[in-house]
């Protein structure tokens, strides 16, 4: 019997759990319902989108402009390395004025003291003659047959020497000082020649063998009051020159505003007494057995204008060795120039410079190191001349 009343009891609840169970269903489903269309909830997925947009934008935009900013960035630098080679071309400019302005106060001060051993123009006399070499012939009083030999070879002669210098900017000239003794027997020698050839600069310098480095200065100092050249020559009357080789060899350095060029060598400092080259200062160069520093050999160099300027302003306090060549070589110790070793200017005479010139490498200037120039140049230079000759038109052509 109870056990049917209970069964009965369960049946009656069985609509109302069914019933229960429908409403809650109903409920759930409307709740899910709800969360599927919470506004909240989509709001923040769209600016999740919205942002994630923005920073592609951003990154689109920042490469655009890192990309405009490299190209302004080498648009800037290309204007920096223009201005930067303006200010360098200005900065050689007023250095070269300021070295002729110099040049110009210390002709006129010296000038006015009395103290000067060059003759100088004033400021307010001509214009120099510009021109793109000066080649100064180093020679002796004894020395005339030796000058006459380079007439006949390699040195053009009157009208020819002339038109040289007007038609290619080339001085070239026998540099030489006077005797000790005034208008000397020796010194009316020289004028008499110079009279005839018309190819001497005079220095105001007391010839001697051992007063060839305060030669040297004059020479320079001169050379420049004279002419306003872009390169000054030194050679000796016993070297052998091709001037077509030696023009082209500076015009391919013209555009360097201090270059010292020839064959460079360091050799030993010589303390023995009684020897040939002795240098008396040898202590100067430091231990026993050193050597000098680099410089070009005397037989033939080149320098350009700011350096010649320069021994022109200084030439009072600059020092003079034994050695010219070691004196020039001194005085541009210390200084912002270029040393330019040129093997071309220190050829051997045939069958060296004759192999060289078969090459196709014609020399810039022969001689024998043995003998410091062409061993006997009076009765070898026409032999020199014929085998390692540029040719007597190959001046005339040079591009300078």
């Amino acid at each position: 019997m109870k056990a049917r009343a209970s069964a009965k009891v369960s049946v009656k609840w069985i609509p109302f759990i069914c019933v229960f169970s429908f409403v809650l269903g109903i409920l759930f489903s409307i709740s899910l319902k709800r969360r599927a269309w919470d506004p909240s909830e989509s709001n923040g997925q769209q600016l999740i989108a919205q942002h994630r947009h923005e920073q592609e934008l951003q990154l689109v935009s920042e490469d655009s402009t890192s990309q405009k900013k490299l190209s302004n960035d080498k648009d800037v630098m290309g204007e920096v390395l223009k201005t930067h080679e303006a200010i360098q071309s200005l900065d050689k400019s007023i250095a070269m004025l300021q070295m002729e302005i110099a040049a110009s106060r210390s002709s006129q001060e010296m000038n006015l003291d009395g103290a000067s051993s060059v003759v100088t123009p004033h400021l307010e006399g001509p214009p120099r003659q510009k021109v793109f070499m000066v080649i100064g012939i180093n020679t002796a009083f004894s020395s005339r047959k030796r000058r006459d030999s380079v007439r006949e070879t390699w040195m053009p002669q009157g009208e020819k020497l002339v038109q040289l210098e007007r038609e290619k900017g080339i001085i070239i000239r026998f540099m030489i000082g006077h005797s000790a003794t005034s208008n000397s027997i020796l010194d009316r020698a020289i004028d008499s020649e110079d009279a005839q050839h018309k190819d001497f600069l005079r220095l105001e310098h007391v010839e001697g063998y051992h007063e060839l480095s305060a030669k040297t200065k004059i020479f320079f100092s001169t050379a420049v009051a004279k002419w306003d050249a872009e390169f000054y020559i030194k050679v000796d009357d016993d070297v052998h020159v091709n001037l077509g080789m030696l023009a082209a060899t500076l015009a391919r350095h013209r555009s360097k505003p201090r270059v010292y060029i020839g064959c460079m060598k360091s050799g030993p400092v010589l303390s023995q007494k009684n020897v040939k080259y002795h240098e008396p200062e040898y202590w100067k160069f430091g231990e026993e057995g050193n050597k000098y520093f680099r410089h070009a050999t005397g037989q033939i160099y080149a320098i350009s204008k700011d350096l010649a300027t320069y021994i022109s302003i200084n030439q009072p306090i600059l020092h003079k060795f034994a050695n010219e060549d070691v004196s020039l070589g001194s005085w541009f110790i210390g200084l912002e120039i270029e040393h330019i070793d040129d093997r071309n200017m220190c050829c051997g005479t045939p069958p060296d410079c004759e192999w060289k010139a078969q090459a196709g490498s014609v020399c810039v200037a022969s001689f024998d190191w043995s003998c410091s120039g062409i061993c006997k140049s009076v009765e070898k230079m026409k032999f020199v001349h014929e085998r390692c000759s540029e040719g007597d038109g190959a001046v005339w052509g040079a591009l300078i």
